[in-house]
């Protein structure tokens, strides 16, 4: 198996030690991976209709747990705006391309339990994948998350731990808990096998598009795990010689909670110091109503490498774009249509190709009021 490593300070651990952030300054690991060239458009006919066709260019192969994820439809909204429906995935988000991959390395591991926790979409899919698996799993989710969300944890056989609180109280529950012996974190933050499943949204566009990506990415970030993934998966096909040119990165939150668009707004590289203090107001757009995510340096820095920018909506622009969407056919829930709300209208990005995320299902979350 490959190791982990600390970004900031360069501290590593095997992977088959539990250690679920680093010991020295109790931040997110990296993974010492590298993809093995081979990967062409002619080798993939006839591939595992799924995310696992790109099997060499991801840190686990020959999975057992696999439910079918992946290889989403790309569907024009625009003459110029594309949406990949990740909805339509077993859990119904596009959480399920990470959370495969830390149920199949738990799988390998066998600890005594699995933990996570989630604002909902994440726990769904953890607890999912651990049943395939036949792992036990504890999902902690804030008090407040949705009740068809807690339904669906509940269904897959999962303990369901509701915090009182906001996201930040539950992430600090499920980081405890963590912390005790034989338990697996199945963190989607602090995990980066996590991203490495997010990244197969961008290997799928790659191969979709013929061996191009579009001009720029619209993404909606809360934790950040899908930004990183594109990220990462934009670096490993310029890394392969596979494209050419990488696309921008847009990354978009809500205005009630947009930690990550203030501090890129005033060139700061991390979260500004006040930033996540205080309980954060509501919205709508609750998978990614983060005050402070972890991986909020790479965030940043990953949008201004790309030459990209951070957009915000209101709460009135997640609800109009999320009845435009039903109107052409698409039930998708709050958050999801956040990327939607930011691009529609053409004003917010510069002329070319983009592509937009529906990442999770409206039955999830129902009509906005």
């Amino acid at each position: 198996m490959t190791t982990y490593h600390c970004p900031r300070d360069g501290t590593r651990s095997p992977i088959s030690a539990l250690t679920w952030c680093c010991p020295v300054c109790r931040g997110p690991w990296d993974l010492d991976f590298t993809p093995s060239p081979g990967l062409a458009l002619h080798v993939l006919p006839g591939r595992a209709n799924s995310l696992w066709r790109y099997e060499e260019n991801l840190p686990l192969s020959s999975p057992e747990v696999s439910l079918g994820e992946g290889r989403t439809p790309l569907v024009p909204l625009t003459d110029t705006v594309s949406a990949k429906l990740d909805y339509l995935m077993p859990t119904l988000s596009f959480k399920d391309r990470g959370a495969v991959m830390l149920a199949e390395l738990a799988r390998r591991l066998n600890p005594d339990r699995v933990v996570a926790d989630s604002s909902g979409n994440a726990g769904t899919s953890i607890a999912a994948y651990c049943a395939r698996a036949a792992l036990p799993c504890t999902v902690y989710v804030p008090e407040g998350a949705s009740p068809k969300k807690t339904q669906q944890i509940r269904a897959h056989g999962a303990r369901l731990v509701a915090v009182p609180g906001g996201r930040e109280a539950t992430a600090l529950a499920a980081r405890a808990a963590a912390d005790e012996p034989g338990v697996f974190y199945a963190s989607h933050v602090f995990n980066p096998h996590f991203l490495h499943g997010t990244k197969t949204y961008v290997y799928e566009l790659w191969e979709d598009l013929g061996g191009r990506l579009p001009d720029a990415l619209v993404v909606p970030v809360g934790n950040g795990t899908l930004l990183l993934g594109a990220a990462l998966a934009t670096a490993e096909l310029h890394a392969l010689g596979l494209i050419t040119v990488r696309p921008r990165l847009i990354a978009v939150q809500a205005e009630a909670v947009s930690p990550l668009a203030g501090a890129f707004r005033v060139g700061a590289e991390d979260l500004l110091p006040a930033a996540g203090h205080g309980d954060p107001a509501p919205t709508l757009a609750e998978g990614i109503a983060i005050p402070r995510p972890p991986r909020a340096r790479q965030i940043l820095a990953a949008v201004r490498g790309s030459g990209g920018t951070f957009l915000t909506v209101s709460e009135d622009e997640i609800r109009d774009a999320q009845r435009d969407l039903a109107a052409r056919g698409f039930y998708v829930e709050t958050t999801g249509v956040a990327c939607w709300a930011a691009v529609r209208d053409g004003s917010a990005y510069r002329p070319g190709s983009v592509v937009v995320p529906l990442c999770g299902a409206g039955v999830k979350t129902g009509m906005a009021g």
